[in-house]
C-alpha cells in the first residue's frame, strides 16, 4: 500500500513473497517471438514486456524466421547469446522430432518448451 489515498487490502489467501534485495517488476509475457535480433529486448521493454518465449537461431527475415528453435546446439548458443538481456527469455525447442532421445536432448540443452 503504497500510493496516497488508496488502501489496498492484502487478503487472507494472498501470499506475500519476501523481495528484500530484489528487483520486482510487474510485466508482460510474450509467448510467441521470433528471436531474430537483439533490438526485440528493448522494444519489449519499452512496451511493458518483462519476459519472453520463442525461438530461433538469430537473425532473420520473413519466412526464414521462426518461433521455434532447432537442436541443442542451436538452444545452447541463443541462450548464451541471451544472457546479458535485462529480461526473462525462455526457448523453445523444435518439438517434432519422431523419436524421444532427440526430445531429451533439447530439454538438456536449456529449452523450455517444445513447439510442435
Amino acid at each position: 500500500d503504497i500510493q496516497p489515498g488508496v488502501t489496498i487490502v492484502i487478503g487472507p489467501g494472498t501470499e506475500v513473497i519476501a523481495g528484500e534485495g530484489k528487483i520486482l517488476t510487474a510485466g508482460g509475457f510474450d509467448t510467441h517471438i521470433h528471436f531474430i535480433c537483439p533490438q526485440q529486448v528493448d522494444e519489449a521493454l519499452m512496451s511493458g514486456v518483462t519476459s519472453m518465449l520463442g525461438g530461433g537461431t538469430g537473425p532473420a527475415h520473413g519466412t526464414f524466421a521462426t518461433t521455434c528453435t532447432p537442436g541443442p546446439f542451436h538452444i545452447a548458443r541463443m541462450i548464451q547469446a541471451a544472457d546479458e538481456f535485462p529480461v526473462n527469455l525462455g526457448f523453445a525447442g523444435k518439438g517434432n522430432a519422431s523419436r524421444p532421445a532427440a526430445l531429451e536432448e533439447m530439454i538438456k540443452a536449456g529449452a523450455c518448451a517444445l513447439k510442435l
